[in-house]
């Protein structure tokens, strides 16, 4: 579906549920394993290209960049949102954390190792995926590897309220696993494993691994 204006409503939406989103989801991971164990295969498929940068684009507030570089990974982040961003560098004083937006990487060609889209393709409409599959394809270096993680099913819905209960205006879009797969081959990507995983009998989690 084409959504008019989605980069502008999801910098704003996000900006104004920063700082609940994160106390909500600062700790979550912990009690995830599956995420963790996704993320650690992730790392493994990383290092098997010799290590090196790996962005983490829609970081929001950074959670999972801290934890890639905990693992051992040089990762940093990248999101639409400034507040996002703020809270990302006061959570993770070390690490790097850039305002951008996957439509157009300010990240030099070949020059990722990985690039973990976790959840952040889930408010891209449709016509716009091709475009930023293609960006991710430009920055990652032959052999790199990528992870998208989204909501798995089919359809989308407008979300006007979360995190707390505040004001939100971004579509949500659902997608298969193999729906994932088919852009990132047509993008030019090797896609290696597409997964499932049922946290609860209403929610589904979808997680393709993918290659330059």
């Amino acid at each position: 579906m084409r959504v008019a204006g989605w980069l502008d409503d999801t910098r704003i939406s996000y900006d104004t549920v920063a700082v609940s989103y994160a106390a909500m989801l600062r700790d979550a991971l912990a009690g995830e394993p599956f995420q963790r164990g996704i993320l650690a295969l992730f790392a493994e498929l990383v290092r098997a290209q010799g290590n090196g940068a790996v962005a983490d684009i829609g970081c929001g507030p950074g959670r999972l960049t801290g934890y890639l570089h905990s693992i051992g990974l040089d990762a940093f982040g990248v999101d639409l949102s400034p507040a996002m961003i703020d809270i990302a560098r006061q959570d993770h004083p070390g690490l790097r954390f850039e305002v951008g937006t996957m439509t157009d990487l300010d990240l030099a060609d070949n020059s990722l190792t990985g690039l973990l889209a976790w959840f952040s393709l889930i408010h891209v409409p449709d016509d716009e995926v091709p475009a930023v599959l293609a960006e991710f394809f430009r920055v990652l270096r032959p052999g790199g590897a990528l992870l998208v993680g989204f909501h798995a099913g089919e359809g989308s819905r407008l979300k006007t309220e979360g995190y707390g209960g505040h004001p939100m205006k971004v579509y949500v879009h659902r997608r298969s696993p193999a729906r994932i797969a088919d852009w990132l081959s047509a993008a030019g990507f090797k896609v290696e494993a597409e997964m499932e995983h049922h946290p609860a009998p209403d929610i589904r989690g979808g997680f393709v691994f993918a290659s330059r």
